[in-house]
């Protein structure tokens, strides 16, 4: 019990007091009354080469001659007492479930694992040994996504991490963008289809008290030259045109409604708002 409070006054001190340390690879802000943790679990050299038609002129213009860094990024939710992870990243090393803890929260409070899409530094820290890392959490992914890398294609690291959760494990159908029809997941939680980089691709809007926060998971791979030049697509994107037009049609959105935006694969503080720049988009960091 004394851990509990012991934790929880640590959680708070740091929800109040707002948290960023690049070393410990933690940001964290609010949307609305909603406590957002950004939790990077690697980071390494990036390559530009995974690029699809970029030249090496337009490279040389985005790209700086040191280089830029590749990152592997998820979000920890508190929302109205409720512990949300959207995504759980590889599970090299237990990283993730770490920085959790270290925010106060048990494996065993989280309630829900929203998986933005099923590769597998989005899900593999889902289980060890065979056995559900968070035993409590209902695992939610789109339909299309479930379907095609359990049926249509089976990943069988997919399926093993999927498996220890049994009736937990809940599909939904995401809304398109823009649609009246857009329903929430969970209380101020909705997901929108993004489909592209893989068949069932999911992005998720936050809203709460007026103030909105857009996920977009692994809509881009290499932020310095993908906000720029949307229309470039990454070998990891299984459809890559549909990737190009879901990307650009999200960018747009995000900066006409001035939405902060987080992803999966953009560096330190990982999140930042979008804006029009010509033919394409400007990112500016979270501060």
């Amino acid at each position: 019990m004394k851990k509990v409070m012991f934790m929880g006054l640590i959680l708070g001190a740091i929800t109040a007091a707002g948290y960023a340390d690049p070393q410990d690879g933690i940001y964290s802000f609010k949307t609305g009354q909603f406590d957002i943790f950004m939790l990077v679990e690697s980071e390494r050299d990036g390559n530009a080469g995974i690029l699809v038609g970029a030249d090496e002129a337009l490279l040389k213009r985005l790209i700086p001659a040191s280089g830029f860094k590749h990152t592997a990024n998820a979000f920890l939710i508190r929302a109205g007492g409720r512990n949300i992870l959207v995504d759980s990243g590889t599970g090299t090393g237990d990283i993730i479930i770490g920085k959790i803890k270290k925010l106060g929260v048990e494996p065993e409070q989280i309630e829900a694992v929203l998986i933005t899409h099923l590769h597998g530094d989005h899900f593999g820290s889902l289980q060890r040994n065979g056995k559900a890392v968070f035993p409590k959490a209902k695992v939610y992914l789109s339909a299309k996504e479930h379907e095609h890398f359990t049926k249509t294609a089976p990943n069988q690291n997919a399926i093993a991490a999927l498996a220890p959760y049994g009736s937990q494990v809940i599909t939904f159908e995401p809304g398109d963008l823009g649609s009246p029809r857009l329903r929430e997941l969970l209380p101020g939680i909705t997901p929108i289809a993004a489909y592209g980089h893989t068949p069932g691709h999911t992005i998720f809007l936050i809203e709460n008290s007026g103030a909105k926060f857009l996920i977009i998971a692994d809509l881009l791979h290499v932020a310095l030259v993908q906000f720029p030049r949307p229309d470039i697509s990454a070998t990891y994107d299984m459809d890559q045109k549909a990737a190009a037009s879901i990307r650009r049609q999200v960018l747009d959105y995000a900066a006409k409604n001035k939405i902060t935006v987080g992803g999966m694969h953009i560096v330190y503080p990982g999140t930042g708002s979008v804006s029009a720049d010509g033919t394409g988009y400007k990112f500016t960091p979270g501060k």
